[in-house]
């Protein structure tokens, strides 16, 4: 038979178990057909018609035709600021983290032991904010400089003294987005955002902190240490919005009494990508250690007395306190972070010192050479923007002329804003000037920049002018060379289990293939190098990649219209009810303030929805660990008058199609609720089913779970939300750039498409995938749990299951029983490290349990080293329980084991170096060895350290 028509699928690349491996695992299950499987696992009358998508594409031809759609963009140079800048990033870098799957791969460090690597680098990242902006303490990132200044508004509202205080003073001179954002989360909780001048006049007695930009939006730079000082004299904080790159020239913000400082890494070597992701950063004094937003990484030590990292403090704190929490927040930046992190080790504080004064001294050589055309410069003091006051007749000869040389200004009234950045060069700077001095009718050849070089001046007050060290540290004064630079890279990535390792079989966070055709158009200039406010005519690439997905993702979905602009799955989930508040209030029924939460949810919903102005009432579930529907009834009726929503998971977070979804959706419409779904097993969902179709009103998707998106070390993560016809109006909209209509809610993000450059990666997923892959996909993802459910459940009780005895994509191994013998879940999971493997999801949604996603790109033989390795562990528990080991002194308690412990010379444990290294002979052929024993995690607590210590100084502590 002739091959001349042969394609090879995407599908069989991103799909693990092969033809054979599938016919042997039903086999398994007792079942004839993968239809078969589906029919006794999705309940009948949720299953949708086949999706409607174009015809899957090769490799190849996505790669042909992404190429066609990034023609599109037209890449100018940026000089539009206003939060986002043109960078260079290293090429060390770019290669050795932000293109290689050992560090996009990475989950969340929850499992510190196997992810020192990302922790170090996070470390540094915390250590580069702190240096920077004065303060005692930083996190690990957070998702944009809005959503990190909403963060900041909101710890200082919660922990003000004057409780009868509710109005946040805004300076008139931050970036209009963050304004924006702002407004968006000071709504539920009757904040009063009052924009006006950073003077003493309007500290009020109703002020409980002030935000100002630093520089300015505008570019210009202000002392603010004497309003600082009387705001502090009135019991009013000061949070700041800083530009990282500035403040290695300017004073510092902490040193001027800032309470608060937060802003972007972005110029630190990670590119604009029409938005995103970027890394935020938030800065606060050591008092508000328990108050701080997201995640921080602390120094601590291990079980062998060795330096060691983890997350510290309040880590996935919305889970633990649900509705009481203070934040939301799940995912971060990680991977971005991480890349910042790496760009300040790679310059060290001399390189940046010359990139920020390079900048610098640019921006006043076009200052000089502009006004000396005839023009009004506006910025008295300033680091990197000008603004020049051109007139009226001025500016569109400007606007046109520096677009046919393929410069972007921004452009307010009749002033034109220049905003130099570390690409800019100095022939950069003759464009420009030559693009105002043609307007004046001078011709080119007229215009010479010799004579201002060396007569620049100083652009920063001496009272601002830096005078203090940063990047100290050893870590930043190392590695300086491409080949140190390199080993240092590496020697952090050995040290992170990965997907490039094994499996990650985290229940909820679908850890799946991220393919490295989804990922190459992401670094691509026409897709990175674009600013998230550049004209529309220059970004038809984006809009035509956006739109495609827009159609695709609701066709799988089964919704009207998507809104790209959450950037997190929790943003999503904040984004969703904020939408449907707007849609009660716009009937009239802005009273509906009550929104029903299974017991089982995810900890971000009751966050999310306490964030959102709802008061969240629980609603029980049954001993199978589904929704009580006639609780669910009962509460509905009880609170008709105010219900808002019901935020429901599905299939629900024990992991089982339930039954009776449609009724329950029905009950809340009844009552004049919306239904909320929580896209986080969107996986289970894919082409079988659909939340429009089984009667949800909005759901977010975790684009870095379902749809590809590498989860980064913990981010980034994209959340975007569809929503049904009725909902459509009221979809985020942006300040800057129009998305919405007036009905829309103000924006949730920072930029008007969140983490724009990602989406190519859920883009290229999809349209490798086509209909049947996607479909397909889903129903090898529900194969192999249930698959390892069988192979298991001999071994582990298995919590929860459907009416014929299946689960979804994912189930729940109950360890509690093992606890009557010392044996904590715990102990399981850091046993597994010795095994090769990431611990699946310890104790959530039910404690004492573990959560398993196998995801559909595992392949049989994978799932079966899996199961032997949880299989042996059941083993020796069993020796526990038998008395044949003691409960204290056992490999369980005493892991993970690092070769530095295996290959001493006394080894005094009763049991041999084999069992604590090799326990089953896959290990021989390949070990992963954990870098440090098991982590003190009170430790770490109890003294917290979080920038990078002196080792000499910690090993003395």
């Amino acid at each position: 038979m002739s091959n001349v028509y042969y394609q090879e699928k995407f599908e069989d690349r991103h799909n693990g178990p092969s033809s054979t491996d599938v016919e042997e695992m039903l086999n398994v299950l007792g079942v004839s057909s993968l239809d078969e499987l589906i029919e006794q696992t999705v309940p009948a009358q949720i299953r949708r018609k086949p999706l409607n998508l174009p015809n899957a594409l090769s490799e190849v031809a996505y790669l042909e035709k992404i190429a066609q759609i990034a023609e599109k963009n037209k890449v100018f140079k940026s000089y539009i600021g206003q939060g986002y800048f043109d960078v260079i990033l290293p090429g060390v870098i770019q290669r050795n983290v932000f293109e290689n799957p050992g560090w996009y791969t990475q989950y969340t460090p929850y499992q510190a032991e196997i992810a020192q690597g990302r922790l170090q680098a996070l470390l540094n990242f915390q250590t580069v904010v702190t240096d920077f902006t004065g303060l005692e303490i930083a996190n690990a990132s957070l998702l944009d400089e809005a959503t990190a200044a909403a963060e900041a508004m909101f710890m200082l509202y919660s922990a003000r003294k004057n409780k009868a205080a509710n109005v946040f003073l805004v300076s008139p001179n931050v970036y209009p987005q963050t304004l924006d954002v702002l407004n968006t989360r000071a709504v539920p909780f009757a904040v009063e955002i009052r924009v006006a001048d950073a003077n003493e006049d309007n500290l009020a007695d109703d002020v409980f902190a002030a935000f100002l930009q630093y520089p300015a939006a505008d570019g210009s730079v202000a002392d603010y240490a004497a309003f600082t000082a009387a705001a502090h004299a009135k019991g009013i904080k000061v949070a700041v919005a800083a530009d990282l790159m500035s403040l290695a020239l300017l004073t510092p913000p902490g040193e001027w009494g800032a309470d608060v400082v937060v802003g972007n890494s972005q110029r630190f070597g990670v590119p604009m990508g029409f938005g995103g992701p970027h890394a935020a950063f938030f800065a606060t004094k050591e008092e508000y250690k328990r108050n701080i937003p997201g995640r921080i990484i602390g120094v601590t030590s291990d079980s062998n007395g060795e330096y060691a990292l983890r997350m510290a403090l309040q880590t996935r704190e919305q889970h633990i306190r649900r509705d009481k929490a203070s934040s939301n927040i799940c995912t971060a930046q990680a991977l971005l972070a991480i890349m910042a992190s790496f760009y300040a080790v790679y310059h060290g504080p001399k390189g940046i010192q010359k990139i920020a004064s390079r900048i610098n001294d640019l921006a006043k050589l076009a200052d000089k050479a502009i006004q000396a055309l005839g023009y009004e410069q506006v910025n008295a003091t300033y680091f990197d923007t000008l603004r020049f006051n051109v007139g009226e007749q001025a500016v569109g000869g400007i606007k046109s002329e520096a677009l046919n040389n393929g410069l972007n200004f921004f452009y307010n009234g009749t002033v034109v804003g220049i905003s130099i950045d570390e690409t800019t060069t100095f022939e950069d700077i003759k464009t420009i000037v030559r693009v105002f001095a043609k307007v004046k009718g001078i011709a080119q050849d007229e215009v010479d920049l010799t004579d201002f070089v060396n007569a620049l001046g100083s652009s920063i007050p001496a009272e601002l002018v830096r005078t203090s060290a940063y990047l100290t540290h050893p870590n930043f004064n190392s590695y300086h060379s491409e080949h140190e630079m390199l080993r240092y890279i590496k020697s952090l990535e050995a040290k992170d289990l990965s997907l490039c390792h094994s499996m990650i079989p985290l229940g909820s966070c679908t850890m799946k293939l991220n393919a490295t055709t989804e990922m190459v158009p992401v670094t691509w200039a026409r897709f990175g190098g674009l600013h998230p406010f550049a004209p529309a005519d220059q970004t038809s690439g984006y809009m035509h990649m956006i739109n495609e997905l827009n159609d695709w993702l609701c066709e799988i979905t089964g919704f009207a219209k998507m809104s790209f602009q959450p950037n997190s799955g929790a943003q999503g989930e904040y984004a969703g009810l904020m939408v449907i508040d707007a849609y009660h209030k716009s009937r009239g029924e802005g009273h509906r303030n009550i929104c029903l939460i299974p017991a089982s949810a995810h900890g971000t919903n009751p966050a999310s929805a306490s964030m959102a102005g709802q008061k969240v009432v629980v609603v029980k579930t049954d001993e199978k660990g589904n929704i009580d529907v006639e609780d669910l009834r009962a509460k509905a009726i009880e609170y008709a008058a105010n219900l808002n929503s019901l935020m429901v998971t599905y299939p629900s977070t024990h992991g089982v199609f339930e039954e009776t979804i449609i009724e329950i959706c029905n009950i809340i419409h009844e009552n004049g609720g919306q239904v909320y779904m929580d896209g986080a097993n969107m996986n289970a969902q894919v082409g079988l089913t659909s939340p429009g179709f089984i009667g949800a009103d909005v759901c977010h998707l975790n684009l870095h779970k379902t749809f590809c998106i590498p989860h980064g070390g913990g981010g980034p993560g994209m959340g975007p939300i569809g929503v049904a016809a009725h909902l459509v109006p009221f979809l985020p909209n942006h300040k800057v750039v129009e998305i919405s209509g007036d009905e829309g809610i103000t924006a949730v993000s920072a930029a008007p498409f969140g983490s724009a450059s990602i989406l190519l990666i859920s883009h290229a997923y999809i349209a490798m995938m086509g209909a049947e892959g996607l479909t397909a996909a889903t129903k090898t993802a529900i194969l192999n749990a249930n698959y390892i459910k069988t192979r298991l459940e001999s071994y582990y009780p298995v919590l929860y299951s459907g009416t014929n005895d299946r689960c979804a994509h994912e189930m729940i191994l109950d360890c509690r029983g093992f606890k009557n013998f010392g044996i904590e879940v715990a102990d399981i999971a850091k046993r597994l490290m010795d095994y090769g493997f990431h611990a699946p999801t310890v104790s959530f949604p039910v404690a004492g349990t573990l959560m398993v996603e196998p995801t559909e790109s595992e392949s049989k033989p994978e799932l079966d080293r899996f199961c032997d390795a949880l299989i042996a562990i059941r083993q020796e528990i069993a020796a526990v329980e038998a008395g044949e080991v003691e409960q204290v002194n056992n490999a369980l308690k005493n892991a993970p084991h690092t070769a530095a412990v295996v290959t001493a010379d006394e080894w005094d444990r009763p049991y041999s170096r084999q069992t604590a290294a090799y326990p089953l002979p896959y290990l021989k052929v390949s070990k992963f060895w954990p870098s440090v024993g098991r982590v003190n995690e009170s430790q770490g607590d109890r003294t917290l350290i979080c920038s990078c210590p002196p080792i000499e100084a910690y090993a003395e502590a």
